[in-house]
């Protein structure tokens, strides 16, 4: 009969559900198109230079603050744990590449091309590159925590590592539940500046805190502007991010306080390190960024905004480790 319950399902169609599954049981949809292999360009793209900054400034800041309590610049220890950051943020960038690439969230991106989405590099060699990256970031932890002999810090780099693999990885990436930011802030900005202090000084000064917030709230910015210029294919996809939960409007004011708020810890700070004052000239990239968030036409505008807050962030660490060690 024309009213039953399984024509109309049929008339109708079953319901649309999100991208779920295992990334590592997941197959990326095949291209007919024939695809030209990866140039060393498109790997070195892939990384994401653009996040580097991010992973510089608690290194920047955490020493700083080590260099209050300990008058001494252990530079062996401090270029280990940028080791550490760097590693671990390269790992991350490809990470996602090969997670979001096989689940076919990047098909329709607006920003650079992924290696795994676009299909000029097998997920399998993508997913190994990622993983020699974390490999070298647990190696380079691995010698701090020789080093210092604070062998509770091997439990804190697995539980990094696996933060950074489930952003996007696994059954239920919490990335896709509007957590990234939060993630962000707990891993790349307490995690990383207060580690890098404790690891130099074996002491967390309350100037260790304040720079950790604030460093923080930048990258959680940065994130949030690269979720900005993608909301209308993470939804699509069944990435709901935070940007996707709350809408444009009032991710743009998050985003404009997240940016400003470390300017007013930087201010509170130079009541008693005066060149902490002259962070504000971070405030010259950081500005614009904020102007094209809230002024922007076209999604990849986005990519100058977050360009320039990754600006903004590496910028600010390096004016407070100067006003730490003034």
């Amino acid at each position: 009969m024309a009213g039953t319950p399984s024509k109309k399902r049929k008339a109708h169609g079953p319901k649309k559900q999100p991208p779920r599954g295992n990334p590592q049981k997941a197959h990326a949809p095949r291209d007919p198109r024939t695809v030209a292999k990866a140039t060393f360009g498109d790997w070195v793209g892939a990384a994401r230079l653009r996040t580097f900054p991010l992973a510089v400034t608690p290194i920047l800041v955490g020493t700083g603050a080590a260099m209050l309590v300990v008058d001494e610049f252990h530079w062996v220890i401090a270029l280990f744990c940028l080791i550490v950051s760097i590693s671990l943020q390269i790992g991350v960038n490809y990470a996602n590449d090969y997670s979001d690439g096989i689940r076919g969230t990047d098909d329709h991106r607006v920003g650079p091309a992924r290696l795994t989405a676009s299909r000029k590099a097998k997920p399998r060699t993508v997913l190994i590159v990622a993983l020699t990256f974390f490999a070298i970031s647990a190696l380079a932890g691995l010698a701090i925590t020789i080093r210092t002999q604070q062998w509770w810090f091997l439990a804190v780099g697995a539980v990094c590592i696996l933060a950074a693999w489930f952003y996007t990885g696994g059954k239920r990436p919490y990335g896709y539940y509007g957590l990234g930011e939060l993630f962000v802030f707990v891993f790349f900005g307490l995690v990383a500046t207060l580690g890098t202090t404790w690891v130099q000084a074996f002491a967390l000064p309350q100037e260790a805190w304040f720079g950790a917030v604030a460093v923080g709230l930048l990258a959680c910015a940065v994130l949030l502007a690269n979720n900005l210029r993608d909301i209308d294919q993470d939804r699509e996809a069944g990435k709901r991010t935070l940007t996707v939960l709350i809408g444009r409007t009032a991710t743009r004011w998050l985003f404009t306080i997240f940016v400003l708020v470390p300017f007013v810890l930087a201010g509170f700070l130079a009541l008693f390190y005066p060149i902490a004052w002259l962070s504000l000239l971070a405030l010259l990239a950081a500005l614009p960024a904020i102007l094209i968030v809230w002024t922007y036409r076209e999604p990849k505008e986005l990519v100058v905004a977050l360009g320039l807050t990754s600006l903004t962030s590496v910028a600010y660490g390096g004016f407070l480790l100067w006003a730490f060690i003034g």
